[in-house]
């Protein structure tokens, strides 16, 4: 279920990302744009004698602030992708080392039960082992207290010659 979370926020950052991305794009091609207005607006001349007039002047200021103004703004949104970018791979960097520790604690995990494996199957050979000579104790016990009846019932019953 977290895989699924995880997918699904993976897939908001790269579609924020990809809007991001979009989004400066589309500032430069108006940048592009408003820099071909004011290509054009340098080769109008509208005054007398095809002299440039201050109206002539005052169009391409503006289009220049505007040029600059929007430059300002691809940098701002520029900033902000990188920034993105860079949390978005400190995140990665974060994920790694989860990754790393939960490995290692899982692999002392894994150790520390085989170590308690060998241990227990050491023990149950052990037992396995007192188990045997106790019942080889126990036969030779049973036979001993047999052989131990049959004498004393010889002794005890009479003969028959």
């Amino acid at each position: 279920m977290s895989s699924f979370f995880a997918n699904a926020y993976q897939n908001v950052d790269s579609l924020t990302y990809s809007l991001q991305r979009n989004k400066i794009n589309g500032m430069l091609q108006a940048r592009s744009a408003k820099f071909g207005q004011f290509d054009n607006s340098l080769s109008q001349r509208t005054g007398i004698f095809g002299f440039k007039t201050k109206k002539d002047m005052q169009r391409s200021m503006d289009i220049l602030t505007q040029i600059i103004k929007t430059d300002n703004d691809i940098l701002r949104e520029t900033k902000t992708l990188l920034d993105f970018k860079t949390f978005q791979q400190e995140q990665v960097a974060t994920q790694g080392k989860d990754y790393e520790s939960k490995n290692l604690a899982y692999m002392k995990t894994i150790n520390k039960l085989q170590t308690e494996n060998v241990r227990l199957e050491n023990e149950a050979l052990e037992i396995k082992k007192g188990k045997k000579f106790f019942q080889i104790f126990s036969f030779a016990l049973g036979l001993a207290i047999i052989s131990f009846a049959l004498f004393v019932f010889r002794k005890i019953s009479p003969k028959k010659s």
